[in-house]
């Protein structure tokens, strides 16, 4: 029997848009692990894959980068690991270039730049499928022989698309020392610029033949798309019916799984005794992480329309079309991305920001991406919407709760640019740093990453379900349930309890914008994670009734005894209110600094107390009693 070849740490080393993770999720699947670089929260992907023959590989895919004369926090991160300046990080046994086959011009410039570093390298021309079907014609052998490099292709979302790859992986022999480390390595000159083009030049006219039409579809389609006018309107009319989707797709599953909890907490009832047990479990438990779960549906509708754009190619020209438009209030296109982000969660949208090179467009973009609406106001936005908004059409077409939802959003898009606007006044007249980026190659949105994408996200969520969520729930039931009521108490227990007493304290704050106590004790651990507020609404209201209210569902619950003007401030409250307490974390790691996290915290109050102040007030004068 043979041994085994020595394992192999090997660094994916690429430009954004290459398909370099797509290539990295088909090596590695689920043997991977996502954390964050140590010092920044530029985020790192690890895994292992074993070869045919049983040889190991590490696998780290770098943040993408065009160069290694680094302009941001991720290309800052990607420069120091090949070169063997970032600590804790040992310099990559060999360096996969992964370039884009059918953009070969802009990719391989950064494989010339990290030739010089003198480490074992190989080329990767993946997308090279589509490569072919665009009539590209690449010489591989002329490629290898002028780039002294093995050129391999690969299809990162093909199941065989790595083949070439692995076959490398399993032959290849290092002919380094152990932790040699790389040449030295110094930022280009504008002459050593303009001499890297040059041989990017001569390289692909020795060894690439492309059709002069190559681009004919992709300009055609843009002068559609990046259209001043018709661009804008596709792109009002993509986002109107992502958020239509939302409620008309989601309403079947939603069901199912609502069906699912309520004949679990039946269940419980019948099975377990009347007590501290069947309280805990079908009051605590399934009335509050229960009640979160069944929004799983509507979020993953919303990722899946988000995963889809991004993998079109679409995202970046959104951002060109909304570069001079975020122009007016301070920004660049480049802002666009990270806000766009930021609708999933907060957290990623401020962590997208380090790719934004100059800083006060880049605090400004971290400030205001809490007001986009992010994937966890989702479940309150819908249960209030459900509740409150009648189930009808619009002109025979439209959703009427998917337009509220929609209002909901470019509420919280046009809140993001007045402040935007409002910074800009307050830091002068510098003017937002031009926007330069990539327009990739329009393709079909791969299954396969879908797919991926989708469990990766529902995974999260249950995973909060299960844990950050589940033990909220607890604590608030414990907190809501002790000290039981006096003798002779004539009310719901939980008024005398922990709870009852912190939520009457609260109201008297939060009595002005129409919120009663049951609100205000929703509203304290919610600012754990957001959707924690519709479970806490339905623990509280489960111990709060009494008799045949018990099995009674939360929506109908607060519809009976909520006005119209309460639910309309509390959904405006949860527009422009304070974000989680994860994200402030996040905003001070990046700006290392707690003057911008009380900035932050405080601004987004005083917005959310007063526009919820004025909703309610405005709606009591119309009648919304």
């Amino acid at each position: 029997m043979t041994e085994a070849a020595p394992s192999l740490r090997a660094a994916l080393l690429g430009n954004p848009n290459c398909g370099k993770t797509a290539l990295f999720n088909l090596l590695t699947g689920s043997r991977q692990k996502v954390a964050n670089y140590a010092g920044v929260t530029v985020e790192r992907k690890e895994g292992v894959v074993a070869t045919p023959g049983g040889r190991r590989v590490v696998v780290l895919d770098l943040p993408g980068a065009y160069s290694l004369n680094a302009l941001s926090a991720d290309e800052a991160v990607t420069r120091d690991i090949v070169t063997g300046h970032r600590a804790g990080e040992p310099v990559p046994d060999l360096l996969v270039c992964v370039a884009d086959a059918t953009n070969l011009k802009l990719n391989l410039r950064l494989v010339l730049e990290a030739r010089s570093l003198g480490l074992p390298m190989v080329l990767a021309l993946n997308m090279s499928d589509a490569a072919r079907r665009e009539g590209i014609h690449i010489d591989r052998e002329v490629l290898a022989r002028e780039l002294g490099m093995p050129v391999l292709e690969t299809v990162g979302i093909r199941h065989d698309g790595a083949h070439e790859l692995l076959a490398f992986f399993e032959q290849w022999q290092s002919t380094r020392r152990p932790g040699q480390a790389a040449r030295a390595w110094h930022a280009p000159h504008f002459d050593e610029v303009m001499a890297t083009q040059l041989e990017v030049r001569r390289i692909l006219g020795l060894a690439v033949q492309t059709p002069a039409d190559t681009l004919h579809t992709d300009d055609a389609i843009d002068r559609v798309v990046l259209h001043p006018l018709w661009g804008m309107l596709i792109l009002a009319f993509t986002l109107f019916m992502m958020f239509q989707a939302v409620f008309s797709w989601a309403t079947v599953p939603m069901d199912a799984i609502k069906g699912g909890v309520d004949g679990l907490a039946e269940l419980v009832r019948e099975q377990v005794p009347p007590g501290v047990l069947q309280s805990l479990l079908a009051d605590g438990v399934l009335a509050g992480a229960g009640g979160v779960l069944v929004f799983l549906p509507q979020i993953l509708i919303l990722f899946f329309f988000i995963l889809v754009l991004e993998d079109s190619g679409y995202l970046p020209r959104a951002a060109f079309l909304l570069d001079r438009v975020m122009g007016t209030v301070g920004l660049s296109g480049r802002s666009f991305i990270p806000l766009l982000s930021s609708f999933a969660c907060a957290i990623p949208g401020v962590m997208a920001t380090r790719t934004i090179t100059h800083w006060r467009d880049r605090l400004v973009t971290i400030m205001i991406a809490p007001l986009m609406t992010c994937s966890a106001r989702l479940p309150v936005y819908a249960l209030l919407i459900s509740a409150f908004i009648p189930e009808r059409t619009v002109g025979g077409v439209f959703n009427l709760q998917g337009l509220v939802m929609f209002g909901l959003y470019v509420m919280g898009i046009v809140g993001a640019m007045a402040v935007a606007a409002v910074f800009k006044l307050w830091r002068g007249h510098a003017r937002p740093t031009p926007l330069v980026m990539e327009l990739p190659a329009y393709r079909w949105p791969s299954l396969r990453n879908l797919a991926q994408g989708l469990f990766e996200r529902a995974s999260i969520f249950v995973k909060r379900v299960g844990s950050i969520i589940l033990a909220l729930m607890v604590v608030l039931w414990f907190l809501s349930t002790y000290p039981g009521a006096p003798e002779g108490a004539t009310g719901a227990a939980i008024q005398y309890s922990f709870a009852g007493q912190l939520g009457r304290l609260l109201e008297t704050v939060f009595a002005p914008i129409g919120f009663n106590w049951q609100i205000a004790i929703a509203l304290v651990p919610g600012l754990a994670a957001r959707e924690v507020a519709v479970g806490a609404l339905g623990t509280v209201y489960a111990l709060s009734a009494s008799g045949e209210d018990v099995a009674a569902e939360l929506g109908p619950l607060i519809a009976h005894s909520w006005s119209l003007a309460t639910a309309l401030s509390l959904l405006v409250w949860y527009v422009f209110a304070p974000q989680c307490i994860s994200t402030l974390v996040t905003v001070r790691r990046e700006t290392n600094s707690w003057r911008y996290v009380a900035l932050m915290a405080g601004y987004l109050f005083a917005l959310a107390y007063g526009a919820s102040w004025l909703t309610y007030r405005i709606t009591l004068m119309l009648g919304g009693a």
